[in-house]
């Protein structure tokens, strides 16, 4: 491993609910394995519904109480380092405020919701929420946000372009479904805005239920109480054309290829308007000669996807590791092949240390044993890593948390929920 790097309800549960439509009578029991999908099984989820077509799952989580409640969200919406938007529609005039968002209107006032991002970044019971759709690739987890609103609050009709679950964490809250293929926005507003929105389902929302919607669905949600709080699990799903930008982008970078074209012209032109055919033939050989290879795509993939965004905070956390460590909440971590991937980071990888750190990856923890049998030199990485906040001793070993530090690091461009 290369040296140390710094951190740049149910009357049958295996009856199947076809469709959200057929899902408003049809109820679930909740799994055993823990994933928030009610009686469904994860592979039928994956199967039947993941990215195709939307699903009601009535107390997906039983008696759910919502682990980060209204005034811890109005809390984290005031800080400068937590992402945050106030959405208000006061006299019908919809308005977007940027955090942080020092004062909140006064729930007893309608029409107007905060939305916090990344709240998993900031609160353990957040982060171990999202680990309930652990059945879809760590990869595409983008966040959980949540919206507080009062009653009226919303942020109008409209789509997204990633899959969602939302959950809805206290009081209850109105959506409104359709399928239909116009997405056309209202111009001149400063949030996108579905022009010409017609709902074909409807469902009320209430603790504990949970509707999943794939992405370009367009949807449209109400609260219908003051203190209203739903939960929203993303999962990003990037362009053909954003993904090739970006790893060309990259892949330029990581060039370094000596020379210049050569410019023997040895006889006069008649026609000096013509683009050399000599010129085209020796830039199509560059680039041929220059062709990314499989694994420039691995290693692009795996550091951009595992990227934090620049103002992740990263807490040190005191401890031994000998008892054990675990990923921090805001650690991301993948693996293919020789290459290892943590936070926007690759390290290559081989025998027992790599198979440790796929472990590590696909857990997130390793145990007392697993750690005496890394390597003096992964042991040392990962004392390393505990130090600027990465990695952090199990519970039972831990120590008081160290004072907040952040590391600042370049992240690829990722899709924004809006509702």
């Amino acid at each position: 491993m290369p040296a140390k790097q710094p951190a740049k309800s149910v009357a049958n549960p295996s009856r199947k609910p076809a469709s959200a439509r057929a899902a408003r009578s049809a109820t679930h029991a909740p799994a055993d394995a823990g994933a928030a999908l009610g009686g469904l099984s994860p592979a039928q989820f994956m199967r039947e519904f993941f990215h195709r077509k939307p699903l009601l799952i009535r107390q997906a989580i039983p008696g759910f109480t919502a682990p980060v409640d209204a005034q811890r969200i109005a809390e984290l919406a005031a800080r400068p380092d937590v992402e945050s938007r106030l959405i208000t529609n006061f006299d019908g005039q919809w308005q977007l405020k940027r955090g942080p968002i020092k004062r909140l209107p006064p729930t007893s006032k309608p029409d107007w919701t905060v939305l916090v991002q990344g709240v998993n970044l900031h609160e353990d019971a957040a982060h171990a929420l999202m680990q309930r759709f652990s059945f879809i690739e760590r990869l595409r987890m983008d966040d959980l946000m949540i919206s507080l609103a009062s009653t009226g609050g919303g942020v109008g009709p409209h789509f997204d372009s990633y899959d969602v679950f939302l959950l809805q964490g206290a009081g209850r809250r109105r959506w409104r479904i359709s399928s239909q293929k116009d997405l056309t926005l209202v111009d001149g507003l400063p949030l996108k805005i579905l022009a010409k929105f017609k709902p074909t389902d409807e469902f009320v929302l209430e603790p504990g239920d949970m509707l999943y919607l794939p992405p370009s669905v367009a949807h449209e949600g109400v609260a219908l109480d003051d203190g209203c709080l739903t939960y929203s699990i993303g999962f990003r799903t990037a362009t053909h054309q954003d993904a090739l930008a970006e790893f060309y982008e990259k892949f330029a970078e990581s060039l370094d290829i000596p020379g210049r074209f050569s410019n023997l012209q040895t006889e006069p032109t008649s026609t000096p308007g013509m683009l050399p055919e000599q010129l085209v033939a020796d830039l199509a050989a560059l680039v041929d000669q220059h062709r990314p290879t499989r694994e420039d795509l691995v290693l692009w993939l795996g550091e951009s996807l595992t990227e934090p965004k620049p103002t992740t905070p990263f807490t040190p956390q005191p401890g031994s590791l000998e008892n054990g460590l675990r990923l921090a909440r805001q650690t991301v971590a993948s693996y293919s092949g020789r290459w290892f991937f943590m936070n926007g980071l690759s390290w290559e990888v081989s025998g027992g240390d790599a198979k440790l750190l796929r472990h590590l990856a696909d857990t997130s923890a390793l145990d007392a044993t697993q750690w005496r049998s890394a390597s003096s030199a992964l042991q040392d990485q990962f004392n390393y890593w505990q130090e600027i906040g990465w990695i952090q001793p199990l519970p039972s070993a831990a120590s008081p948390a160290a004072p907040q530090v952040t590391v600042q690091a370049a992240s690829p461009s990722r899709a924004r929920r809006t509702g």
